[in-house]
């Protein structure tokens, strides 16, 4: 029922795109964006190991010489920060006060195709699926504060990092002001592969976590 259900939402977008842009002949160029990200862990496997987080994308979307306005390529990158987290711990005989700080990231380099969204209108819907090389790293320190704030004592306890392959389903429209400058935004699903629990532990079970992304930024026209 969900993937028939998701199937009609893509017929409904690209029917949309077609309506919006009325089948335009005129060839479209493409664009270069940077966006905000909220990400939302989905399911017990991400939810475990992450929060929700926020980030910072770049992509480029170079539509097809003969399909301009239907077809187009895009590749991006992007950086979220899933989990920043600092516990205050105090010495038991001492008193000294010491923090451990925790934060876990989640780099993605991307690379797909777009069907939408390339055309002359102003409302472009569009929607378009992409293959990522995923990496995760999570890594914690001990620090010592001083008093001034300028001579801290920091060790590093633990640094893990895991390179996996990953896709996502992305749903946008984008508002295009004269193909010199547009406002994109969006829904994307996102499904990593083969993660161990902990990211460190080379005997654990391995995990497929899934996300949510919400973004939304600004790109310019690129021809």
């Amino acid at each position: 029922m969900k993937q028939f259900t998701f199937s009609k939402v893509i017929l409904i977008t690209i029917l949309c795109f077609l309506i919006f842009t009325g089948f335009s002949k005129t060839n479209a160029g493409g664009k270069v964006g940077l966006y905000g990200i909220y990400m939302v862990p989905d399911g017990k496997d991400a939810k475990n190991y992450s929060r929700p987080g926020f980030g910072l994308g770049l992509h480029i979307v170079i539509p097809t010489p003969k399909l301009a306005n239907i077809l187009a390529g895009t590749a991006g990158f992007e950086f979220i920060n899933l989990l920043s987290k600092s516990i205050d711990l105090r010495e038991p005989y001492t008193g000294l006060l010491v923090e451990q700080n925790t934060d876990q990231n989640y780099m993605r380099l991307y690379i797909g195709a777009q069907v939408g969204g390339h055309g002359n209108g102003f409302l472009r819907p569009h929607a378009g699926i992409n293959l990522a090389l995923i990496y995760y790293n999570i890594s914690t320190d001990l620090v010592i504060p001083d008093d001034y704030g300028d001579n801290e004592i920091r060790q590093n306890l633990d640094s893990e990092g895991h390179v996996v392959f990953g896709y996502d389903i992305t749903l946008g429209l984008d508002l295009n002001f004269s193909n010199k400058f547009m406002i994109d935004g969006g829904v994307r699903y996102l499904k990593t592969f083969s993660v161990p629990q902990q990211l460190g532990q080379e005997d654990s079970e391995k995990i497929h976590p899934q996300y949510f992304q919400i973004y939304l930024g600004a790109g310019v026209g690129i021809n």
